[in-house]
């Protein structure tokens, strides 16, 4: 069995260009903001969860966009492997669109963030442990490079948010990418500055937020979205899968 890359050097990786390198970037911040949420409470928290968030979902969609239909050309376990961490990411969509529904202190609150925060260590493993050897067995130095560039270019313009109505797979999650990426940052800017401002700025801003999560709903919703989805990953239509 291939080693993880958690125990690989930089050169082993292909260099820091590899997205064998970027993965575990991302990985080692995310293993930091879990952090952050879990010895944190309050408003410290929310900054932390928000940050979490803002990673994780890109990280992922840019996954499945780019490097889960490269090991599924590349290698004859491919599917298997990459359905795997599709449940998982579809189970991590639907847990974040529970926990953005409700309230610190609420019922049920604490048990569905350490539901959540287990699932993204369990992520992580997956795809240290099995994926990305598995990636790294049938592809180049060269080719790892090429991946990475083409994975940070999509991570760095992909939705920031739970989408768990959107096909896992192209071609449904690069229909959605424009669109929703559109939503998500907006809503981002606006829940700043509704955490920053105070009076009628703040109100406004929350609203504007609210609107547009709606408006995400309506798009998670559009037929051209779901294209490509597998069974396994999928919730249906019903409000259950709507935007928070």
């Amino acid at each position: 069995m291939h080693r993880s890359i958690a125990d690989q050097t930089i050169e082993e990786l292909g260099g820091p260009r590899s997205v064998l390198a970027r993965q575990r970037r991302d990985h080692a911040e995310l293993d930091r903001l879990l952090e952050r949420c879990r010895s944190t409470t309050g408003p410290e928290q929310q900054q932390a969860l928000r940050a979490t968030w803002q990673l994780v979902f890109p990280h992922a969609f840019a996954e499945e966009s780019v490097l889960w239909p490269a090991l599924r050309r590349a290698a004859s376990d491919g599917e298997v492997l990459t359905l795997r961490v599709e449940e998982e990411h579809q189970e991590i969509n639907q847990l974040v669109t529970e926990i953005e529904r409700m309230q610190p202190g609420d019922p049920g609150w604490d048990e569905l963030l350490e539901r959540t925060f287990a699932l993204l260590d369990r992520d992580v493993r997956d795809e240290e442990d099995l994926l990305l050897p598995a990636l790294q067995r049938s592809l180049d130095g060269p080719a790892l490079q090429r991946l990475g560039r083409s994975w940070e270019l999509v991570r760095r313009t992909a939705p920031t948010r739970p989408h768990p109505v959107v096909s896992r797979r192209p071609p449904g999650n690069v229909a959605a990418a424009l669109p929703l990426t559109l939503v998500d940052r907006s809503r981002d800017a606006l829940d700043r500055a509704a955490l920053g401002g105070q009076g009628a700025v703040a109100t406004g801003s929350r609203l504007a937020s609210r609107g547009l999560a709606a408006l995400a709903g309506a798009i998670e919703r559009l037929p051209p979205v779901r294209r490509g989805e597998d069974p396994r990953t999928s919730v249906g239509t019903g409000a259950h899968g709507a935007s928070s």
